[in-house]
């Protein structure tokens, strides 16, 4: 019965333990970029300013719309009044008496002002302008929206490219190393000269370095994929061997300029910011214009004090309280003609122009940019489907090779260098295969994120080609 019980747990624990040394599954490039939509300050930035900026145009209308204030105060006020002047006796006489009034009075004026503006150049104009703001913080956002896209996909298969390099310098070790032991024999049997074991051992001690190299390219490249999405992950999945070498469709140069330079987000927003600087200059312009505004005012007063009179000698008289309430009503129109502001308004107009014509070049650069982007992209994919299909049939003839050569020392025909020379041909095709395979993916989201066009379903088909 012990025995069983112990048979029993030790079953459980090999299964526990198989359990936990089963591999994760391996995260696909979607997953990556989910969490990148998430995690990524750069996006963040720009949805922040879309919705900074967007707040401008309701801030340009509120000027438009009727102004209502209202004001209430309370007012206090103590006066004390002393005079000498003619006072009549009862027998009729006149005499100098002094007198003095002293006063306590209280207030509570309140107001309702009404205020419309009936013409302002400048409100119409800065409205004009915020939409225009607006407009071309929404194409940023959606350019860096786009640009996510490619920054996942490059930080994605950058990991890739670093892993294999890594695979193919381990690989090519543990061949030199084999090639170095192999050379060691013959040399100890006399079949070749120490040279040959010299060779072989400066070549496998490159390879060592080589793959130490490769390991830190590997963790360089896992940190870029870190900081997009602000977490580590495990294994990626793989970009399968067979990939459609298709063309851009269409397969036209022009067409694809014509594109970006009609949908590229960076360049609509370079051409809503120069829209927006001419519609500063009509706003600083309109300085010189006259205003037109509207009003209603409303006031009421209500106030109460006491009033204590002296006269001479007699007693005072009072104290005597009084209420009373005062109302008014307003109605009038305001024009208001600038006349001299001190050079002001026209300095205001120069500036605004030199803005413009900085917002008209950097539209200028920015359709340049636009344009050679679209032309290197396009250039990109068309030069990956020959990449891709001559370094995939350059490994088939550097195995070839390095196999031929490995024979042909077996039968002494061929020196050790011969050999090392094959391997780091062969390793040097693999490498180049590799990068241009993950190059040639990357460069059609490339040619569609210079268009403008790049969206989540073109990065589910990437997503599509791994395994």
């Amino acid at each position: 019965m012990l025995k069983r019980t112990r048979l029993t747990a030790a079953l459980a624990l090999a299964v526990a333990a198989a359990g936990l040394a089963q591999p994760a599954a391996a995260e696909d490039l979607m997953q990556i970029y989910q969490q990148a939509r998430q995690a990524d300050p750069t996006l963040a930035i720009a949805d922040a300013t879309r919705g900074s900026v967007g707040e401008g145009v309701s801030q340009a209308i509120a000027p438009m719309l009727p102004q209502i204030n209202a004001s209430v105060a309370f007012n206090h006020d103590d006066s004390n009044s002393e005079n000498v002047g003619p006072q009549q006796t009862i027998s009729g006489n006149f005499v100098l008496l002094s007198g003095s009034d002293i006063t306590k009075n209280r207030a509570r004026p309140a107001q309702v002002e009404l205020t419309q503006s009936l013409f302002n150049w400048t409100n119409w104009e800065h409205l004009a302008s915020s939409k225009a703001q607006a407009a071309s913080a929404e194409s940023s956002y959606d350019d860096a929206s786009q640009t996510l896209f490619v920054r996942t996909a490059s930080a994605y298969f950058g990991v890739l490219t670093a892993e294999d390099q890594l695979k193919f310098a381990q690989l090519n070790e543990k061949s030199l190393q084999k090639q170095l032991d192999q050379a060691e024999q013959r040399y100890e049997v006399g079949l070749s000269a120490i040279t040959d074991v010299h060779v072989a051992r400066a070549q496998h001690d490159a390879a060592v370095a080589q793959v130490i190299q490769a390991q830190n390219t590997v963790d360089n490249a896992r940190e870029v994929v870190i900081q997009i999405t602000n977490k580590d992950f495990g294994d990626l999945k793989k970009l399968r061997e067979q990939l459609p070498l298709e063309k851009p469709a269409p397969a036209d140069l022009q067409a694809w300029v014509d594109l970006a330079l009609k949908q590229n987000p960076t360049l609509a927003a370079a051409t809503h910011s120069l829209e927006a600087a001419e519609h500063n200059i009509g706003s600083a312009r309109s300085g010189h214009y006259p205003t037109l505004n509207a009003s209603l005012i409303r006031s009421s007063t209500p106030g109460w004090g006491d009033t204590t009179q002296v006269i001479g000698s007699q007693p005072p008289f009072g104290p005597f309280h009084g209420n009373n309430i005062t109302g008014d009503t307003a109605i009038g129109v305001t024009l208001n003609i600038p006349i001299f502001t001190g050079g002001l308004v026209s300095s205001q107009v120069r500036q605004a122009v030199y803005q413009r014509d900085i917002a008209q070049d950097q539209l200028e650069l920015e359709r340049r940019v636009v344009v050679l982007n679209a032309r290197n992209a396009y250039r990109a994919v068309i030069a990956g489907i020959s990449e891709v299909e001559a370094t995939r049939q350059a490994v088939v003839s550097a195995q070839s090779g390095l196999d031929a050569t490995q024979a042909g020392f077996e039968v002494g025909t061929k020196t050790i260098l011969d050999v090392l020379t094959s391997q780091s041909t062969l390793v040097n095709a693999q490498s180049a295969y590799s990068q241009a395979r993950h190059q040639f993916v990357l460069s059609g989201l490339q040619l569609k994120q210079a268009a403008g066009v790049l969206q989540i379903k073109d990065m589910e088909l990437v997503n599509s080609l791994l395994d």
